[in-house]
């Protein structure tokens, strides 16, 4: 069914939705320096500080700083997945060592926000391990108030993945 000419006024006009992506930075230049490789990750792994490594099990610390926040000054949704991402297969090494693995799923829930310079403790631990998958969930708990802002779950393939 088409919308009725009431319904047509409130929808976004295209103008409005790419003021918006300008609002987001959309059209600006990233700095050249940013283009080498690596330089996300470096960025990611500058956040961290390892606080406890067991076996299945990794207590971080992480230090919301600017480079990593969104337009609303809070850790940017892409940084946590990533931050979780590399928890998740930190996880995974302490327990399964040397092995090679792939990223084979992964989900996360935005509970809460965590602002600028605010610390929030990060723990990776393993869910379940196979003999060719392995399990994690990752929770960012706001270090202040021991709330939960986010939880992730990544499911980790041990290579050689010639079965799947």
């Amino acid at each position: 069914m088409a919308p009725s000419p009431e319904d047509h006024h409130k929808q976004p006009s295209a103008a409005q939705t790419i003021g918006f992506l300008k609002s987001l930075g959309l059209y600006k230049n990233i700095p050249e320096a940013s283009e080498r490789k690596g330089f996300y990750s470096d960025i990611i792994r500058s956040l961290l500080k390892v606080d406890h490594i067991d076996r299945g099990r990794i207590l971080c610390t992480l230090k919301v700083n600017a480079a990593v926040v969104n337009s609303y000054n809070t850790l940017h949704g892409g940084a946590v997945a990533s931050v979780a991402e590399m928890v998740g297969l930190a996880c995974v090494q302490t327990a399964a060592g040397d092995k090679d693995f792939f990223l084979g799923e992964f989900s996360t829930a935005y509970l809460a926000a965590a602002g600028l310079d605010t610390e929030v403790e990060v723990e990776g631990s393993i869910v379940r391990q196979g003999r060719s998958v392995v399990v994690t969930n990752i929770d960012f708990r706001i270090k202040e108030s021991k709330k939960l802002a986010y939880t992730a779950r990544a499911t980790y393939y041990i290579m050689p993945a010639a079965s799947l």
